[in-house]
């Protein structure tokens, strides 16, 4: 069944743009969590090193706000960037504020609950479009950027 209400690249006739997409997702997940953990030790000295009592909490924040401002900004975390991959709606526009915050979120719940994580990895690895959950949730996708676009 085709869903016409999507304006974004159809992975049947334009499958270049979800081309490798779920290994470029996992290389950019590994490059933001290296620049979060970098953010973080420069955060320790300005709490006395007190946030090593409190550090995957600081971990989460730093990672919010990370994801949501990168993500609003140019609708790819840098890491996402490097790969030159980015977030699209069903309409097709980049990711505003709004939708950064509310795909942050997503992400977020399902980082409590290790089985959600896990069907969102399968989610992007067996959907047409290698969507994770927060993806199909949304109507969103994350797709190969083109080039100088």
């Amino acid at each position: 069944m085709t869903d016409y209400s999507w304006h974004i690249p159809d992975p049947v006739t334009q499958p270049e743009f979800y081309d490798d997409v779920p290994t470029k997702r996992a290389i950019a997940w590994l490059i933001d969590a290296v620049l979060v953990l970098l953010l973080c030790v420069l955060i320790l000295p300005f709490t006395a090193f007190v946030a090593l009592f409190f550090f995957p909490l600081l971990w989460w924040a730093v990672s919010f706000v990370y994801r949501v401002v990168t993500i609003s900004r140019g609708s790819a975390t840098w890491g996402m960037r490097v790969m030159s991959i980015e977030f699209r709606t069903r309409a097709g526009h980049r990711f505003d504020l709004p939708m950064a915050l509310k795909h942050t979120i997503g992400y977020s719940f399902s980082l409590l609950f290790v089985i959600l994580h896990i069907l969102s990895i399968g989610a992007i690895l067996t959907t047409e479009r290698r969507q994770s959950l927060v993806d199909l949730a949304l109507g969103t996708v994350a797709i190969n950027r083109r080039a100088g676009g």
